[in-house]
């Protein structure tokens, strides 16, 4: 009997069968990973926005308190004074404070459940599947 061991070329090339378990970890994983790459997208925009929320912020504080400056509401501009802006400035920071915690709790959730998708299906599949992104 001539026994010779798989090389990992040959261990690549047996086919793994597919269940429907396996097919519906793979397609959730596909789910998550869209799902996560459009959290990280808003995420990015809402710390962007925050910045720029920080940037206004400092900007009046050169201001008098008295003076007026436009202020967006919607499509339109309103002219108010600048201890109004700060205030609303500070509430709108506050508000995308919230929605930033929130939104990177959920990339974690999204990132580890990926993650232990991975690792399920990396130990059936190897290296005939690929998850990265």
């Amino acid at each position: 009997m001539n026994r010779r061991m798989l090389s990992r070329e040959d261990e690549s090339a047996v086919e793994t069968p597919v269940t429907l378990a396996d097919q519906t970890a793979i397609n959730t994983f596909s789910t998550l990973h869209s799902r996560h790459s459009i959290l990280t997208a808003t995420l990015s925009e809402k710390r962007t926005e925050k910045e720029y929320l920080s940037d206004v912020s400092n900007e009046l504080e050169l201001s008098d308190d008295d003076d007026t400056v436009p202020y967006k509401i919607g499509d339109a501009f309103v002219l108010l004074r600048v201890e109004e802006v700060r205030e609303l400035l500070e509430k709108e920071s506050q508000e995308i404070d919230e929605e930033i915690e929130e939104l990177e709790g959920r990339v974690r959730s999204e990132q580890s459940k990926m993650d232990e998708l991975k690792v399920q299906l990396y130990a059936k599949f190897g290296r005939s599947i690929n998850l990265e992104a």
